[in-house]
C-alpha cells in the first residue's frame, strides 16, 4: 500500500461505484456452527462508562486489539494485548477524536483493523453523530498514529440507502483487493441500517458496489457490525440484528462470492447476565480451522452507549452429529 495525493483522498467520498465479487470459492456442504461463549468478559469497562467494538489481529508479538471505550461524552479507541485471546493487558487509549477536523468531538472508534507490511491500518468512525463517516490512520507500533486529513468513505447521494451516513466498517483482504463491509444508514427517521460493501487496493481510494446494499433484513430489524471471514468453501459474516427495542444478537450467513448472502437464520443469542441484552459487534479470527470470536455485551438496551458494555470472548464450534 502508499499513500496517495490529498487529491485522490478528497475523491474517495464522491460516490465512485463499480461492479465486483471476492473471488469465487466453491461452497459445498454447510457445517452447522455452535456458539461458545466465556461466561465473563475478557475486558471490563472499568473506569468507562462502556468498552465494545473490538477489532483482533495477530500481529508479530501475539494479539493486538483495538478497541472502544466510552468516557461518558466521547468515544476512543484503546489499544489491549493477549498472547491467547482471553487475558488482555489494556494499554489505554491511543485514538481520539480531533474537533477542529471532519471528525469532530463525539467518536473516532467503531473500527477495524488489519495488519500487513510491518504497520496497522485502521479504518474507524467519525464525523458528526448522526451523519457518521469512515477514515483511516495508520501506525508502526498501535501507539502513535498517522491518519488521513479527510474521511476515505462517506455517506451516498441523495435518496441512496446510504445517504445518511456509514459506519462500522470490517475490512478484509482477498488477493490484490482490500473490501469493507459496513453499515449504511438511510434518510428515515429513524434509519433504517443496512450492510454494504466497497473495494480498494490502497485502502485510502474506495469503490462502492454499484448495486446496493448486501444484506438486509427490511422490516424485520436493522442490521450493524459485519464480521467476515473464509472457510470450508464459503465466506461467512456475524452481524449484529438490532430490535426495534434496542435489544441485539448476532446472526449467522454464507456466500460463496461475498456479495451474494444468504441468511442461515442462525441466532446466537446472550447467554449470560453481563450481556443479558446485548450481543454485538464481533471480530473473528480464523486459524487452524478454528473461528475465534470477540464481541460487546451489555446488560441495558441503550441505542448507542450506556450499556453497561463490556468485551466477551468466545468460539464458533462446528456441531457433530
Amino acid at each position: 500500500m502508499k499513500w496517495l495525493s490529498l487529491a485522490c483522498v478528497f475523491l474517495a467520498g464522491c460516490g465512485r461505484y463499480a461492479d465486483f465479487t471476492l473471488p469465487q470459492l466453491p461452497g459445498g456442504p454447510r457445517p452447522v456452527y455452535i456458539f461458545a461463549e466465556d461466561p465473563s468478559p475478557v475486558i471490563a469497562n472499568g473506569n468507562f462508562t462502556d468498552v465494545l467494538n473490538p477489532s483482533v489481529v495477530r500481529a508479530a508479538g501475539g494479539l493486538v486489539n483495538l478497541y472502544s471505550v466510552f468516557d461518558g461524552r466521547t468515544w476512543h479507541t484503546a489499544l489491549a494485548t493477549s498472547s491467547d485471546g482471553s487475558r488482555w493487558q489494556p494499554q489505554g487509549i491511543v485514538l481520539s477524536p480531533q474537533p477542529s477536523t471532519w471528525e469532530g468531538s463525539y467518536i473516532a472508534a467503531n473500527g477495524s483493523a488489519l495488519f500487513e507490511e510491518s504497520r496497522y491500518w485502521y479504518w474507524y468512525q467519525a464525523g458528526p453523530r448522526q451523519e457518521p463517516r469512515l477514515g483511516l490512520a495508520v501506525s508502526s507500533d498501535g501507539r502513535t498514529w498517522r491518519k488521513q486529513p479527510a474521511p476515505v468513505v462517506e455517506g451516498g447521494p441523495y435518496m441512496s440507502w446510504d445517504e445518511r451516513g456509514v459506519a462500522d466498517p470490517y475490512v478484509i483482504r482477498f488477493g490484490g483487493n482490500l473490501y469493507m463491509y459496513y453499515t449504511g444508514l438511510d434518510r428515515a427517521r429513524p434509519p433504517h441500517q443496512r450492510i454494504g460493501i466497497a473495494r480498494s487496493t490502497d485502502g485510502i481510494y474506495w469503490k462502492k458496489l454499484r448495486s446496493g446494499p448486501v444484506l438486509d433484513f427490511g422490516n424485520e430489524a436493522n442490521l450493524g457490525e459485519p464480521a467476515v471471514w473464509s472457510s470450508s468453501g464459503h465466506y461467512w459474516m456475524l452481524v449484529t440484528v438490532r430490535n426495534r427495542d434496542e435489544t441485539r444478537y448476532l446472526e449467522l450467513a454464507d456466500s460463496t462470492d461475498g456479495v451474494h448472502w444468504t441468511p442461515l437464520r442462525q441466532a446466537f443469542r446472550p447467554r449470560s447476565a453481563w450481556d443479558s441484552e446485548v450481543l454485538c459487534d464481533p471480530s473473528v479470527l480464523e486459524e487452524n480451522g478454528r473461528v475465534e470470536v470477540w464481541f460487546g455485551g451489555g446488560d441495558r438496551p441503550s441505542p448507542d452507549e450506556n450499556l453497561h458494555g463490556q468485551i466477551g470472548h468466545g468460539r464458533l464450534i462446528q456441531k457433530s452429529y
